[in-house]
């Protein structure tokens, strides 16, 4: 566990640097009947980089969160592509927030997870991982709702394991996820915890052109083999 460090005291250089990290942790599984899931738009990086040097086919898992009133960044729950919907009912309860607001929320994000479905994949559906080793990955994990969501959502399709892989995230949240994967990998686990990018020195926003560009070089990639 990382102790209490300055804000500039960054762990990751950007997001390649992480997921070059990432691979090397997630060795064992080079080659395996197995596939990298990536939660754009960040995640799709650090997910490029396992997948190629782990030899693996790429895809993304779409899932979005439901934010907070006034403060979509900060997620009471999540929606994955599969309809699959994780809630965070005390907090829900805790600051009185209706059901309206949170259907109204659900209803936006399964928009959206369409969009992305459209644009980063044509349409498709998600791969199918039955019988495979499903590796979620993102460039970190904050409240844990999405990933928890992916989480659920991949097993509903059956994988001979799911296995999750993150650059950092903060400890309580990492034993949660202990609890719903098969395997959790997670390389630091700063606290304080910050945010996510408050542990790269460069984090910019990915775009969603990177991604479609992403997901296409790792298919050439794939078919050149």
């Amino acid at each position: 566990m990382v102790e209490a460090r300055e804000i500039g005291d960054m762990l990751f250089e950007d997001r390649y640097d992480a997921g070059k990290k990432l691979a090397q942790a997630l060795e064992i599984y080079r080659g395996k009947n197995a596939i990298v899931l990536a939660l754009p738009r960040g995640g799709v990086v650090i997910g490029y980089e396992v997948a190629m040097r782990l030899d693996l086919p790429l895809d993304v898992i779409i899932t979005r969160k439901v934010g907070a009133p006034g403060n979509p960044e900060y997620a009471i729950g999540a929606v994955a592509e599969t309809g699959d919907v994780q809630l965070n009912q005390e907090e829900i309860r805790l600051y009185g927030i209706s059901q309206q607001y949170i259907d109204e929320e659900i209803r936006k994000q399964r928009e959206e997870i369409e969009r992305r479905v459209q644009l980063y994949r044509g349409g498709r559906r998600l791969p199918s991982v039955r019988d495979r080793i499903a590796i979620i990955v993102d460039d970190g994990i904050a409240t844990g709702f999405t990933i928890r969501a992916s989480i659920l959502a991949i097993k509903a399709e059956q994988p001979k394991k799911v296995v999750v892989g993150v650059p950092v995230a903060p400890p309580d949240v990492l034993e949660q996820i202990r609890d719903e994967a098969d395997e959790v990998i997670c390389l630091e686990t700063p606290e304080p915890f910050f945010a996510v990018g408050a542990w790269y020195r460069h984090f910019e926003q990915t775009s969603d052109e990177e991604v479609r560009n992403f997901l296409a070089r790792a298919r050439m990639k794939r078919l050149r083999h």
